[in-house]
């Protein structure tokens, strides 16, 4: 989710709230757009970090250089713990959340895999540093998949199996992982490149099958597309992991194998995205609909242990297809607030959604009725997000200007994307990991604020989420207009002087981001106003409440109780208690 490596006073001492109160949840989504399937949109991976111990904010790591024997201290995300010291590069670039100035960016799902190789004694670099450690010394994917590996060569592996997803200017990478437990030192891994103009996923279930195997990675080669540890495959054989040929091996299968919450809680969300770009062509026969849904087929039963090809399912989701249309950067956006709509599966209709249509499920996951074992649906959008973005890389822009960090916080589907651009060197203390904790109460945190608006929204769903729906599409689209606006003058400008570039796109950035802030602050004053103690009160114009002609602030309402079905339902289920007689 988010890195806690401390390279400065100051980077430790914004960061000190935030390891004491997160926690790795295997909750997160990605989807990932080629710069062809964008229609000029730029390479777009999106990212939700989801933990309901989580406190959504931005993080800034400034460029810089730092004298020779410098060394960076480790610290594992989920617990906080010190986990070692490794050397530092002789400069660092600039981070803006998960984009750095060089314009990569890295997300990442966590799927977890075969328990035994879950821990791995002595091992320094946790999943978060490893992200961020890439951002602040990768020029490109490449770069930062290379960085990844040696470092975990090095200095060991401390996390679950993840899933990555790492994208530059030019090239959309998926790279999986997972630890050796302690058979060795290290990860397996393997990362393959979405080809131009395709869309891809991940959602907590490793994704990548079979590859092609490289004896030697050919790291230089524009046409390489594949890369992988080493032993990715001798090291499943020799530990009587898998049995069967180089050709039919399968990462996810053998070291992630599919069970029904594999395929139902997570690629389920994988298949709504692939829906969505493309409703005429991609699954026509419901075929992967089946498997999402928990329906897994295998040619013979996996029970655990040594996987075989012949365990491997058969129905699994592609990893990546060609959309219909472009999935543009707001369409890219609007597909993590999905929550299975026009589906069967829809969380707004079933009898879980109350009488408000609520699509949320409040936590566990997992209950039991009368010893059978029942699942709340778990879709891309979730009340417990952190934060959530779309990072945005543009190959015909300087890399100053390229980079777009489309970041919000808490759940996607309430939240306003606001542009931070990659390489400026301020962000908004609205933002700030300095600004309020999860027990830290702000006013003006971003994160406080966006969960006042969505938690409120939860409670009569139906009525108040339209409104915040309607401001946060206007909103979004009227930031991407006027990011046109300031790419140009950004582009003009750095023509004579970049630094003033930077410093017009750093001052867009944060007044972008405190005004958004505040304008959200508006915006859950006049909900709550409108929508307390079960009334609706009348609009007089946009956010202003209709007085009822007194002139006395005494507002015009109606009372739209729960709806007809809800009142039948509750008249069959009491029987006569209720009768009025």
């Amino acid at each position: 989710m988010k890195s806690i490596l401390r390279q400065t006073a100051t980077i430790i001492a914004a960061f000190s709230t935030i390891i004491a109160s997160s926690t790795q949840t295997d909750a997160c989504t990605n989807f990932l757009i080629t710069k062809s399937a964008s229609g000029g949109n730029g390479n777009i991976i999106t990212y939700s970090a989801d933990s309901h111990q989580l406190y959504g904010c931005l993080y800034h790591f400034a460029a810089q250089d730092w004298p020779e024997g410098s060394t960076t201290k480790i610290y594992d995300w989920d617990s906080g713990k010190f986990m070692g010291t490794i050397p530092q590069v002789s400069h660092t670039f600039n981070v803006i959340g998960n984009q750095n100035e060089n314009q990569v960016s890295i997300a990442e799902t966590t799927y977890g895999g075969l328990e035994q190789l879950q821990h791995q004694d002595g091992a320094i670099m946790d999943y978060g540093s490893l992200i961020y450690i890439a951002l602040q010394r990768a020029k490109t994917a490449r770069e930062a998949i290379r960085i990844m590996a040696e470092l975990t060569d090095l200095y060991g592996y401390a996390s679950e199996g993840e899933s990555f997803s790492i994208a530059d200017k030019k090239e959309v990478w998926i790279m999986e992982v997972i630890g050796k437990g302690n058979l060795g030192k290290g990860m397996v891994w393997v990362a393959r490149r979405v080809p131009d103009g395709y869309i891809s996923g991940h959602a907590n279930q490793a994704r990548i099958t079979t590859f092609k195997y490289q004896g030697k990675n050919k790291w230089n080669d524009p046409k390489a597309d594949t890369f992988n540890s080493h032993d990715v495959i001798s090291f499943a054989i020799k530990n009587n992991l898998y049995n069967g040929s180089v050709k039919e091996f399968s990462f996810s299968d053998v070291y992630n194998p599919i069970d029904f919450e594999g395929a139902r809680m997570c690629d389920l969300r994988v298949w709504m995205f692939f829906k969505s770009a493309a409703p005429k062509s991609f699954d026509k026969n419901n075929k992967y609909w089946n498997y999402a849904t928990g329906n897994i087929i295998r040619v013979k039963p996996y029970e655990g242990g040594c996987q075989t090809p012949e365990n491997f399912p058969t129905n699994r989701l592609p990893l990546w297809i060609k959309p219909d249309w472009h999935v543009t950067i707001h369409q890219a956006m609007n597909a993590m607030r999905n929550h299975f709509e026009n589906t069967e599966l829809d969380m707004s209709v079933d009898v879980g959604a109350g009488p408000f249509n609520c699509p949320y499920r409040m936590r566990p996951l997992t209950f039991e009725v009368d010893g059978k074992t029942y699942f709340n649906e778990r879709a891309t959008a979730t009340q417990q997000t952190g934060f959530v973005f779309a990072a945005q890389s543009r190959d015909w822009m300087p890399d100053y200007v390229g980079g777009i960090f489309w970041f919000g916080t808490d759940d996607a589907a309430s939240t306003v994307f606001a542009p931070f651009y990659s390489s400026i060197t301020e962000i908004p203390y609205e933002y700030s990991a300095k600004n309020g904790s999860m027990i830290e109460w702000s006013d003006n945190s971003s994160f406080w604020v966006n969960n006042m608006i969505s938690n409120w929204a939860y409670t009569r769903y139906n009525l108040i989420h339209p409104e915040i729906e309607k401001v946060q599409q206007q909103q979004e689209k009227e930031f991407i207009e006027r990011t046109k606006e300031i790419d140009n003058q950004a582009i003009a400008l750095g023509k004579t002087d970049e630094q003033a570039a930077i410093k017009l796109l750093t001052d867009f950035s944060v007044k972008t981001g405190s005004n958004l802030v505040a304008e959200r602050k508006k915006l859950f004053n006049y909900l709550f106003m409108k929508y307390m103690d079960g009334n609706v009160k009348t609009n007089d114009g946009d956010q202003k409440l209709k007085d009822n002609g007194s002139g006395k602030g005494i507002p015009e309402l109606t009372q739209p109780g729960y709806g007809k079905a809800w009142e039948e339902n509750v008249a069959r289920s009491t029987g006569d208690k209720l009768l009025e007689k």
